[in-house]
């Protein structure tokens, strides 16, 4: 089952009023979505996810609120067209929850977990073709090293790209399982022993952002989610690693004469929380409010 991360934190930021109008960008399987719809009388909700499968879930748990929630299988980078393709001019706030869902992590088929066999596929959008394993089998090894530097921060970089591009020439390398033990076999064994997380978690996460171009598309769709919020209306972030959080700080303090920000600094899961959920561990929230227009003297 998916738990939504920072459930109460995230609505609060996001000051729901009963007659607004709110986007989920991140909808998923719907749990900050139906937090947003519980607080609802008048308004309506728009809920965006990239992932058909995961809104279908979603559009089945939140079938009371039918007459307030739109569902939008599409990417968050497009928000600007899919809010003016429903002829909305604002939006009195807007969720992002970003990273994967513990339902993308629990199916073996979608290829986002080491910690069970799938194939490297590791796509949000399934309808698009680019997947995890035709990075694995095409990029060079400069390229792979690149992304599992930029994207993974993992130390071990180039040691996994040599590997992979040695590994590659003898075998076909198609499931998860398999990438994972060419990683490991490619860190020295006193580090994995040490180290507090798997040796193949920052590589899977540096394929994730490369395949669904995960930073690009927060980049462009900060702007234009800002460009239709209302005065008054809130921003709400939830992040997963530093990348992404670098991007949302940067962005909030680039507009502040625009934005308000709200978080001084991110707003991170209690113990208890993260005791219930493990996926909220590295969770950071961060908040800015719509500033009234400013007004020259004479207007």
């Amino acid at each position: 089952m998916h738990i939504p991360v920072l459930a109460d934190e995230a609505i609060n930021f996001l000051n729901v009023q009963k007659d607004g109008i709110y986007v989920d960008a991140t909808a998923g399987a719907g749990g900050h979505s139906g937090k947003i719809l519980e607080k609802l009388e008048r308004g309506a909700l728009i809920a965006i996810d990239a992932d058909g499968a995961a809104l279908e879930t979603a559009a089945s748990g939140l079938e009371k609120y039918a007459g307030k929630v739109k569902f939008v299988n599409g990417n968050f980078a497009d928000i600007g067209a899919i809010l003016n393709g429903l002829y909305i001019k604002g939006i009195d706030g807007i969720l992002y929850d970003l990273g994967i869902s513990s339902m993308q992590i629990a199916e073996a088929k979608r290829g986002f977990s080491f910690m069970q066999d799938g194939p490297l596929d590791m796509r949000m959008d399934t309808n698009r073709r680019f997947n995890a394993g035709d990075i694995i089998d095409s990029y060079p090894e400069e390229e792979l090293r690149r992304i599992f530097i930029s994207y993974g921060q993992d130390r071990w970089a180039a040691r996994v790209a040599r590997r992979i591009v040695e590994a590659r020439k003898s075998e076909d390398i198609k499931t998860t399982l398999q990438l994972s033990k060419i990683i490991k076999d490619s860190i020295p064994a006193g580090y994995i022993r040490k180290s507090r997380i798997d040796p193949s978690t920052r590589i899977f996460q540096a394929l994730r952002i490369e395949v669904n171009n995960e930073l690009k598309n927060l980049s462009d769709t900060l702007p234009g989610a800002m460009s239709f919020l209302k005065p008054g209306g809130r921003m709400v972030v939830l992040s997963y690693h530093s990348l992404e959080d670098r991007i949302v700080k940067n962005f909030f303090r680039g507009n502040k004469g625009v934005l308000k920000t709200l978080t001084k600094k991110p707003v991170v899961p209690s113990d208890e929380e993260v005791g219930r959920n493990a996926r909220s561990r590295s969770a950071l929230l961060r908040a800015a409010e719509m500033m009234p227009p400013v007004k020259y003297a004479g207007e």
